[in-house]
């Protein structure tokens, strides 16, 4: 930074004196007082034109390819940070999220930050401080009126500039908010693609985005047209100042109290000045637009963290691996509870399973437990600690999960599968597939490891995507499993293979398994049967049948569709 603002003043330096040594030149050239001739050429004059010429392009070119470096790093680390902070944030932030908008406000954030920094260094501050240096030089070259004509000009250049870029400000916003809800439903559109084909909507979606592009349309034309009106109104200030000093310069040269060489002069300053407040202009709408654009960004990083490590947190130390939930009342908004006073136990090594109706607050158990979340009362325990008290990624570092809907990254299957344990070899990983029996399916693909699975995993069926799941939760090797319905959404013969490696993996391990179907928990060491929030019943499966409760008769029911699913399949094979 030091070295590219030294470069600067240097280049700035050198442009102001390029007229008075033009003028010294001119001056040299003009014939004599009482000769008709020039006695000799000003090589030196003219050698150092040449010269200071060369070195202020010389030291603007350094000037922006020090600074590059500066520039670029910064770019570099307020991205990260952005980046950081949207994976620190909350599931409640993530879930309102539209993702084609968030991508583009940290594009045109991260922009903005180097033409900021560019144009308020490099444009701003250099052509004010060549402007005062031009006008002190043509103060003391031509006189105060002079001077003051200058002055008078650039303060009116200014003045109109600030004015009528700030107008202009609303424009650039509405452009940027019309930008990013193209995008949002660009990329929304195309994430669901499926979907827009299932139903024929293709027309619909592009209406859509036209509809987007078209409030774009609008607020880009009226950007460029008062850009327009700013430029013209720039160029005639210019214009008329220039013109009053070149006829005073005029009078001067007629009147003998100013020579040909100071005429040029004064053009020439002018003239130089002319592009630098023309830039200026520029600069500060660049400026302005960029501080607009960077907006979102920094609206961003001032989202509030729901869920926070407490200063001084240490890792959760795992012992054994009991889960405890004591007394949890839980809600995503206050006028709608979701978990009411839930208490229970999963010892060490043990397997119990929450079931119970759609909206009775199973899946905000994971959530809690991954704290996704805090509780609103109540504790959530590893170990006996209350994982609010230690840090987050020692928590989530301790608990694998197969869900239900397993989302892979449009990765390389062993990417997905290296996930759990990014540091893992790819013989582990091989291990890891093969436990999961995935790996003859892998190997039976022309690029077998290197295969990509697509947008979310779209190339491959539920039941593989499920394998890669286990296989990733195998290779993190974790002492707590969760199970959220990771077998809900498959036929009933690969369920049953997913179960037996469900079984497998949880051996020996602390495993919780919230599930739809009962026949998938009929092995568990306890069953908690929660229905609006709270556990109303407790037990083996065989207890809970015999007390003739809710999970009886959930059971009943779900045996009833089999039955009528399993006489349909007969008559359709019939």
């Amino acid at each position: 930074m030091v070295a590219a603002l030294v470069s600067l003043v240097l280049a700035k330096v050198a442009t102001v004196y390029v007229p008075v040594i033009l003028a010294a030149s001119v001056d040299a050239l003009s014939p004599r007082e009482g000769s008709e001739a020039v006695a000799a050429v000003p090589v030196a004059l003219v050698l150092g034109y040449g010269v200071i010429r060369l070195a202020a392009s010389l030291f603007q070119e350094l000037r922006d390819a020090v600074f590059s470096a500066v520039a670029q790093q910064a770019v570099r680390r307020v991205a990260h940070a952005t980046f950081e902070h949207l994976h620190a944030l909350s599931l409640r932030f993530h879930l309102d999220r539209q993702t084609g908008g968030l991508a583009r406000a940290i594009e045109r954030g991260t922009t903005g930050i180097d033409t900021v920094l560019r144009f308020a260094l490099f444009s701003t501050l250099p052509t004010l401080f060549e402007i005062a240096l031009a006008t002190a030089v043509l103060w003391g070259a031509l006189g105060a009126a002079y001077a003051a004509v200058v002055f008078v000009t650039l303060a009116l250049y200014v003045g109109f500039t600030l004015a009528f870029t700030e107008w202009r400000v609303r424009f650039r916003r509405t452009m940027n908010e019309t930008d990013q809800d193209a995008s949002t439903k660009a990329i929304d559109s195309l994430l669901n693609f499926e979907t827009v084909k299932y139903f024929g909507n293709e027309a619909h979606e592009a209406r859509r985005f036209d509809e987007a592009l078209a409030r774009y349309e609008r607020a880009a034309v009226k950007n460029q047209v008062t850009l327009n009106a700013l430029n013209f109104g720039q160029a005639t200030i210019i214009a008329l100042g220039l013109t009053v000093i070149m006829l005073m310069a005029a009078h001067g040269v007629a009147a003998g109290t100013l020579t040909v060489g100071q005429f040029v002069m004064a053009n020439v300053f002018l003239i130089q000045l002319y592009a630098p407040l023309n830039f200026l202009g520029f600069a500060y709408r660049e400026i302005k637009q960029g501080l607009v654009d960077m907006e979102a960004m920094f609206r961003l990083l001032s989202v509030e963290r729901e869920v926070a490590d407490p200063p001084g947190a240490k890792p959760l130390v795992v012992t054994a691996g009991e889960v405890r939930f004591e007394n949890v009342r839980f809600s995503y908004r206050p006028d709608r509870g979701i978990l009411d006073g839930v208490s229970f136990t999963v010892p060490a090594g043990r397997t119990v399973a929450i079931v119970g109706p759609s909206g009775a607050g199973k899946s905000t158990i994971s959530r809690l437990l991954f704290r996704f979340y805090d509780p609103q009362e109540g504790r959530v325990l590893i170990d006996g600690q209350d994982i609010r008290t230690v840090t987050q990624a020692s928590v989530r570092a301790a608990i694998g999960i197969v869900p239900q809907d397993t989302v892979l990254f449009n990765e390389t299957i062993a990417y997905n599968i290296r996930y759990g344990r990014i540091d893992a070899t790819d013989a582990e990983v091989e291990e890891a597939a093969r436990l999961a029996r995935i790996h003859d399916f892998v190997m039976s693909l022309p690029e077998r490891y290197a295969t990509r699975v697509g947008e979310r995993g779209l190339k491959l069926s539920g039941g593989e995507k499920q394998r890669v799941a286990i296989a990733r939760t195998i290779l993190k090797n974790p002492p707590i499993l969760l199970f959220d319905e990771a077998t809900s959404a498959l036929d009933s013969r690969t369920e049953r293979q997913i179960q037996a490696n469900l079984r497998e993996l949880s051996r020996n391990r602390t495993t919780i398994v919230i599930a739809h179907r009962l026949s998938t928990v009929v092995d568990a060491d306890e069953i908690l049967v929660l229905e609006s929030g709270k556990i109303v019943e407790r037990g083996r499966h065989d207890a809970l049948l015999a007390k003739d409760g809710l999970y009886a008769a959930m059971w009943r029911r779900q045996a009833k569709e089999h039955d009528k699913t399993a006489e349909a399949s007969a008559e359709a094979a019939e």
